[in-house]
């Protein structure tokens, strides 16, 4: 991320300094052809077509890597993240619902929200993030490496614990045992 900032400020400062002297050049012909009093032996040293050009195609050549590349990487990897949801996916909507997903549609989920298991219907596209329990055992490993300590809480609460299905499931071998 820091080589990122650093490169934007590289660019725009370099952007800044081409711009700043494509205006020195043009002001000095200016003030050169003024003085000249219309003689036309002397020919301002202005900036031909080439180089104009040659600022524009550099100008758009910055702003494509700055901009337009990284903003299209990221609606990509919106994209990819928006088609492999899954059941059991935690997800964060755009207007900051945080649900599980419950069933997926075509193009929408029912995700399951809050302690009361409210069941709501959304739009893919309404989906921004996708927490899933792979990627908090993910973490979990990463901080692991750092701390060993801290590392078993962050592993124990990185999995997706449901109480009901387990309850459920002690009641089903109960009932298996007494039959």
């Amino acid at each position: 991320m820091k080589i990122r900032k650093l490169m934007s400020i590289i660019t725009a400062a370099a952007s800044t300094a081409a711009m700043a002297g494509y205006t020195t050049l043009t002001a000095f012909a200016e003030e050169a052809q003024s003085a000249s009093d219309g003689a036309a032996a002397q020919q301002p040293a202005t900036p031909g077509m080439g180089s104009t050009l040659f600022m524009l195609v550099a100008m758009f050549a910055v702003l494509y890597f700055v901009a337009i590349r990284p903003q299209k990487k990221r609606d990509r990897e919106l994209k990819e993240m928006q088609e492999s949801l899954q059941v059991g996916d935690e997800v964060v909507t755009g207007g900051g619902i945080v649900g599980i997903i419950v069933s997926v549609g075509e193009d929408t989920v029912v995700i399951e929200t809050g302690g009361a298991k409210h069941k709501l219907r959304i739009k893919n596209w309404a989906i921004t993030e996708n927490v899933t329990a792979a990627e908090r055992l993910k973490e979990a490993k990463a901080a692991r490496k750092t701390s060993s300590a801290s590392s078993e809480s962050t592993v124990e609460s990185a999995a997706v614990v449901d109480d009901d299905a387990e309850e459920k499931k002690s009641k089903k071998k109960n009932q298996d045992e007494e039959e």
